[in-house]
């Protein structure tokens, strides 16, 4: 007799295997959701640009979206390795630094004078029927 586990769905994302990938900075493997792909801008630039939707042509690097694995990267040479001769990593640095900042502490919206809170909107022009 054959018995069949029914499994939820949280279940089946945590025992599947998730496709793996190692950084070219620490070196170390990491799920790929957790890694930035990069790829060579290609058409004779050495340019590394950041593939955010992972489809970009060509051959794909991986990197962690943190400062210490970039600077690893960067003293190391991978990119050129990895990449085939491709070394400019300013978009992945812009990338990064633009990550950290949205990561910063949140900011508490200020509360709104009593007075701008009773004011009523006006309807665009147009729209007054």
């Amino acid at each position: 007799m054959n018995v069949r586990k029914i499994l939820t769905v949280a279940e089946v994302l945590h025992t599947e295997d998730q496709p793996q990938r190692t950084c070219i900075g620490c070196r170390k493997q990491a799920p790929r959701s957790e890694l930035l792909r990069l790829v060579a801008e290609g058409s004779g630039s050495t340019a590394v640009l950041v593939d955010e939707r992972r489809r970009m042509a060509g051959r794909g690097a991986w990197l962690h979206p943190s400062e210490a694995c970039l600077a690893l990267a960067v003293k190391r040479r991978a990119f050129g390795r990895a990449l085939n001769g491709a070394t400019g990593s300013t978009a992945v640095e812009r990338r990064i630094m633009a990550g950290k900042q949205d990561a910063g502490p949140l900011q508490v919206p200020q509360q709104m004078p009593v007075a701008d809170a009773a004011k009523t909107v006006q309807p665009e022009s147009g729209s007054e029927n």
